[in-house]
């Protein structure tokens, strides 16, 4: 007592002193027993694997950040902590603008702060409507917690439990009864403005087995919304309800809808879409190019890959194609360019994947080099990495027929034939594979014992599906002839080829016509294009052009004033309209007929374009790092400056996947050095770890290149190849190259294993301009 009288402590503040410390020492001994037990979990999931589920293996894994300007909503929720509540409504308005990655980013991130809070999984179930077997992991998640939920909140999980999870009925009676279920949210809480936004949207997106009864009511169940909020995200609903249907009904939410959400690239885009079916081409691709830079601004800033974001291609081509409409078109040629300069992946972006900016950055590139007549351009990009040479025979086709047609345009014929060689004997082939085709059908048939009509009808289907093949390889031939007969001043001739080729644009068809004096076939045709392809400046400027040499010159005046009047950001540079600059003045305009853009009224008020981020994707720089192997040598990755580097991020010697995609990898050491690519491992192991496993392992003993350890995880986790949610490392490949830009990589629960597309993608990056790029740092 003397003791604690001395340190100044009373016999009340003892007992609690004394209860505290074995408090402590309970729940060190408690948590001691639960790490133990985690632990044991945690070693039977695979290396890089969730130890949630399989549904959270996928998406986003590293942490969010408040990011502002995704929308004014709220949408409280059962939590005692205002951060996660914060990132719910982060999440809840990128939801809104499509923003799936990120939303399901910031869903992640409130359930990491608060695991207990059932609505963070049932948003995580929102941002997977497209992916049912996650979508169903999320929706369980939330069932197991709903107890602890609040009556609003379990029925916004039910919704979803009874779409997801109870057996019994086909999509379609599941989606009406979850159209029914919001219905009932509305109802029974009127204020509920995210109850009405989801019912609308939910409404939209079954319109398929659904069909929207009045579009009237579904815009006035918006118009309740942004009469208590204005600002409401639900703008992009509202475009996407009359998108189809009266697209000027939703002007007023074109004119708000990216200012509601600046920081949602998609956003942006969507007034697009009513601008473009309302032909304000220049309108539209102002959205789009908007679109552009908050993406590219957003993942140059996380490193993300760009076809990781849901509809990037979709909007990029799109702002290609209106570019080429109102006569941008270096801008539309650069654009398409940057789009195959992006680096490919076999889930996101490769060429043989529609949809995929690398697809799509082809399709561009060349539809506007023919357009505009860059036949320089053209030819130099069949030689490069642009329009290389794919794989496929439909891209045979079409590269001949491109490379024929660039000869003739320098009036080469013997290019010509040249190039139409290739597709006569891919033709002969595709005969004898038909042939092939009916008579193993007709010995199939007699098999099978069947009747000769039988058998006649069996060769016949047989030989059908041949047909389309060898109709595109004569279209083909027949493009290149037509070429030729123009050459040639064989009019005749060249009518008869000019009625066998496909895939020739309008515009181009009614030039050919007037060239082999087909005047008044070329100003019909050209006429129908100009009403059907309205406010086009290439299909006005064809008009003029062929107006004024079919001698209908009042009709051509008409045609350069509709012209003038769009010409505001036209490249007079360009071939087609540097024509109309001679011919201007006969036509009694002056040389400099190109008259300013004006802004509409109706646009709402645009932030600067610059403002919102680059115009174009650039690579990244990739962090530096200075990390020991085995034998205590330090790298860095400034000692590679000048060397490409593919970085590989290991989970140690214990993760058998990390073995067998480095068992891939060794043999192929010497093809990645005749690219002058070095390869780096790095290890989770300390050093000593590494050191065993070196020694132990027959295949990490024998590697010919670095191995480096990052015991501490620092090095992972400034690469993002590490999961914030969970604190584990996950499998990383980069591809950095010389000037230390991470040009290509792969961060998964799974390592990258497909060495041959690694190698390939290798070359194909590498040998684009680093100049080139450099100049398009952000």
């Amino acid at each position: 007592n003397v003791f604690l009288l001395t340190m100044g402590m009373d016999n009340a503040n003892l007992m609690k002193s004394i209860l505290s410390f074995f408090v402590s020492v309970a729940l060190a001994g408690v948590a001691g027993l639960a790490q133990e037990d985690a632990e044991e979990t945690k070693a039977e999931v695979l290396a890089g694997h969730s130890a949630h589920g399989e549904a959270f293996n996928e998406g986003p894994r590293q942490a969010a950040q408040f990011m502002g300007n995704t929308g004014n909503v709220h949408f409280p929720v059962s939590t005692e902590s205002r951060e996660v509540q914060e990132f719910f409504d982060q999440g809840i308005g990128q939801l809104h603008g499509f923003w799936y990655l990120e939303a399901e980013r910031s869903f992640r991130h409130a359930a990491a702060l608060d695991p207990s809070c059932a609505m963070t999984y049932w948003g995580m179930a929102m941002t997977n409507v497209k992916n049912r077997d996650r979508a169903k992991g999320f929706v369980q998640e939330a069932v197991d917690r709903k107890e602890a939920a609040t009556p609003r909140e379990r029925q916004w999980i039910e919704s979803l439990e009874r779409f997801y999870l109870e057996e019994g009925g086909d999509r379609k009676s599941r989606s009406r009864r979850l159209i029914r279920d919001l219905e009932a949210l509305v109802h029974e809480y009127p204020d509920d403005l995210e109850a009405k936004a989801f019912l609308v949207v939910t409404i939209y997106e079954n319109r398929g087995s659904h069909p929207i009864g009045s579009h009237q009511a579904v815009s006035s169940l918006i118009q309740q919304i942004l009469e208590v909020n204005p600002q409401h995200p639900v703008h992009h609903y509202r475009i996407h309800l009359w998108d189809y249907e009266k697209a000027e009904r939703a002007l007023a939410s074109a004119a708000l809808c990216g200012q509601s959400a600046p920081g949602i690239a998609h956003m942006w885009h969507m007034p697009g879409h009513i601008f473009s079916r309302l032909h304000r081409y220049a309108d539209a691709a102002w959205q789009q190019e908007a679109s552009a830079r908050v993406d590219h601004t957003h993942m140059m800033r996380t490193r993300l890959l760009p076809d990781q974001i849901f509809n990037y291609a979709h909007n990029n081509e799109w702002l290609i194609r209106n570019l080429n409409y109102i006569g941008r078109v270096h801008d539309a040629v650069d654009q398409a360019k940057n789009m195959i300069e992006l680096p490919r992946h076999p889930r996101y972006n490769d060429t043989g994947k529609r949809g995929s900016s690398a697809y799509h950055g082809r399709q561009r590139l060349l539809e506007t080099l023919i357009r505009y007549e860059l036949w320089e351009d053209l030819e130099a990009s069949l030689n490069s990495v642009y329009l290389e040479a794919l794989d496929s025979e439909a891209d045979r086709i079409r590269r001949q027929t491109v490379l024929g047609l660039t000869a003739w345009q320098r009036g080469d014929l013997k290019g010509v034939a040249a190039a139409k060689r290739p597709l006569k004997d891919l033709l002969r082939t595709k005969r004898r594979e038909r042939i092939q085709a009916a008579n193993e059908a007709e010995e199939q048939g007699r098999k099978d014992r069947k009747s000769n009509d039988e058998i006649a009808g069996i060769m016949a289907q047989a030989m059908l599906k041949h047909s389309g093949a060898i109709d595109r390889v004569r279209a083909a031939i027949a493009e290149l002839d037509l070429y030729v007969a123009l050459e040639e001043r064989r009019f005749k001739a060249a009518k008869k080829l000019l009625d066998q080729t496909r895939g020739i644009s309008a515009v181009r068809k009614a030039r050919l016509q007037l060239a082999m004096g087909e005047v008044d076939q070329a100003v019909e045709l050209i006429q129908r294009t100009q009403s059907r392809e309205t406010n086009r400046v290439y299909v006005l400027a064809a008009a003029v052009e062929i107006l004024q040499a079919a001698g209908r010159r009042d009709e051509a005046i008409q045609a350069m004033k509709e012209l003038q009047e769009r010409s505001g950001h036209l490249d007079l540079d360009v071939p087609v309209f540097e024509r109309l600059t001679a011919l201007a003045p006969e036509l009694g305009f002056e040389t400099d007929w190109k008259r300013p853009y004006r802004t509409p009224e109706d646009v709402g008020v645009r932030p600067d374009l610059e403002g919102l981020g680059t115009f174009r994707w650039s690579p990244g720089k990739a962090p530096d790092f200075r990390l020991s192997d085995a034998q205590g040598k330090y790298r860095r990755l400034s000692d590679y400056r000048g060397k490409p580097l593919v970085l590989i991020f290991y989970l140690g010697y214990g993760c058998a996947h990390c073995v067998e995609q480095i068992n891939l990898v060794h043999p192929r050491v010497a093809e990645f050095a005749e690219q002058g690519v070095s390869l780096v491992a790095v290890s989770t192991e300390t050093l000593e770890e590494l050191n065993r496993a070196l020694t132990e392992s027959e295949l990490l003993g024998a590697l010919d290149f670095p191995v480096l350890s990052n015991g501490s995880l620092d090095v992972f986790k400034e690469y993002r190849a590490f999961d914030d949610f969970e604190n584990v490392p996950l499998h990383g490949t980069f591809l950095i190259d010389g000037e230390g830009r991470v040009r290509w990589q792969d961060i998964s629960y799974e390592p990258f294993e497909d060495i041959d597309f690694l190698l390939k993608e290798a070359r194909r990056l590498l040998a684009q301009s680093s100049l080139e790029l450099a100049s398009r740092d952000f």
